[in-house]
């Protein structure tokens, strides 16, 4: 789809060329990069080439966002990896929320992925589910961001369109039978306390991904968006030792 509108200043797609390993980061549902930008930051500065992506219908208009498709996030996501892929040898995918169940569709389909380090990962969107099966009000207003800190913003919409909801359900609901055949090496977190996605849709990948290596680390000071909370210096930090530990004798270089 083409967007109609132009990108909110500090939501662009950014990109920082590092070494051998490359890492994807993909946002969430109504995010942008910004709020993967610091984890973004910190990575390359341990020597990664980091790109993340801004998803069709993200950090423009909600308009925009009304006429994206699951399909044209997947793409995104895709060709993002792609061109990491161009760049680098081995290709970790890190995913926020949403971003976290595109990352899980991508090994699905790439297997050579190195790793997936998902961020409450969305299997269910309580929130959303009594607007499953109605098309009207076309739009919904937006709560404020899931951020335990009081002192950050989200670049986000007041309003979510509600056929936009509808991709994300069905992205959402044809996500479990994929998980059987992912082997790729796992690393979670997933927020005690999150008001957006249950803590259970982590539980639940763990229990059905057919990857032997899985990992979880529990967060407990940070709500949903815990890539800008409370927690973003610790996922970085972790996120960067289970890049290291499927890194170890590739003859890497890698600075930090």
């Amino acid at each position: 789809m083409k967007e109609s509108y132009p990108v909110i200043e500090g939501a662009e797609a950014f990109y920082k060329k590092g070494n051998d390993i490359g890492i994807l980061i993909s946002h969430g549902f109504v995010g942008t990069p910004q709020s993967v930008a610091f984890l973004g930051e910190k990575l390359a500065e341990y020597g990664y080439t980091v790109y993340a992506p801004r998803l069709k219908g993200h950090g423009t208009h909600y308009k925009d966002l009304e006429r994206a498709t699951y399909q044209d996030w997947f793409s995104d996501i895709e060709a993002g990896y792609k061109y990491v892929k161009e760049q680098c040898s081995s290709v970790f995918v890190v995913g926020q929320s949403m971003g976290g169940t595109l990352a899980l569709w991508l090994a699905e389909k790439y297997p050579e992925v190195k790793g997936l380090v998902l961020i409450n990962a969305a299997l269910r969107v309580p929130g959303y589910e009594y607007l499953r099966d109605v098309s009207a009000p076309a739009y919904v207003d937006e709560v404020n961001p899931d951020i335990k800190r009081q002192d950050v913003q989200e670049i986000t919409y007041d309003k979510v369109p509600v056929a936009a909801i509808h991709q994300l359900q069905t992205l959402m609901n044809r996500t479990p039978a994929k998980l059987a055949q992912i082997n790729t090496p796992v690393f979670c977190f997933k927020s005690t306390e999150d008001h957006v996605v249950p803590p259970a849709s982590t539980d639940l990948i763990l229990r059905a991904i057919g990857s032997e290596q899985k990992e979880v680390r529990t967060l407990t000071n940070s709500y949903h968006v815990a890539s800008l909370d409370y927690d973003q210096e610790r996922i970085a930090e972790e996120t960067q030792q289970f890049i290291a530990r499927n890194t170890r004798g590739l003859g890497y270089k890698r600075t930090g």
